[in-house]
């Protein structure tokens, strides 16, 4: 065998150890942030989803909050205009991200059917007391098989909240990784 095709067996042999070590699933992350006061905004909490599914799908690189439609002192008199949306990337990047985990595509589609719900809910959806981003954040938060009842007081609260969720699912989170739905889920 000459070196020219000693080489050319030798880089294909490395070429296919090589593609043969990449990752041979794509995955959703997602990640649970919180933002604080400052400027014009006010607290808030919000999730990132990016990756692929594992079943194959778009490329997502996307936030979603909720929030009133409008901000005026009607939000602190009841019910008002709500909207799921997608956070810009520079309000993502001031932001805290507070924990990520790697979502099986069931708990990725779980996570889709709350931020479907939400996305849908009659209008006036927005209360600060019932329906704000904390809570939108909590329903996503139990799609992904994290326990996140920790009191109602810290549901104004997103950093407290979310900081409270992390401690609550610690092992869970050092895992890095969503547990799957439960049979019959």
């Amino acid at each position: 065998m000459t070196s020219f095709r000693r080489g050319c067996a030798l880089a294909l042999v490395l070429l296919t150890a090589i593609l043969g070590m990449a990752p041979a699933h794509a995955a959703v992350e997602i990640s649970f942030y919180s933002r604080e006061l400052g400027g014009n905004n006010f607290p808030h909490a919000f999730v990132t989803l990016k990756g692929q599914p594992d079943s194959g799908g778009e490329l997502l690189d996307i936030s979603y909050g909720f929030t009133a439609k409008a901000i005026s002192p009607a939000v602190l008199l009841g019910s008002v205009g709500g909207t799921v949306l997608n956070e810009p990337p520079g309000y993502v990047a001031k932001s805290d991200r507070q924990f990520t985990l790697i979502l099986p595509d069931e708990r990725y589609r779980a996570v889709r059917a709350v931020i479907d719900k939400w996305s849908s809910k009659p209008q006036p959806s927005y209360n600060l007391n019932k329906a704000n981003c904390v809570h939108f954040v909590q329903e996503i938060a139990q799609a992904v098989g994290l326990e996140a009842d920790v009191g109602r007081e810290l549901m104004k609260k997103p950093r407290s909240f979310l900081l409270a969720v992390k401690a609550r699912n610690s092992a869970i989170l050092a895992a890095g990784k969503a547990p799957p739905l439960a049979v019959g889920s």
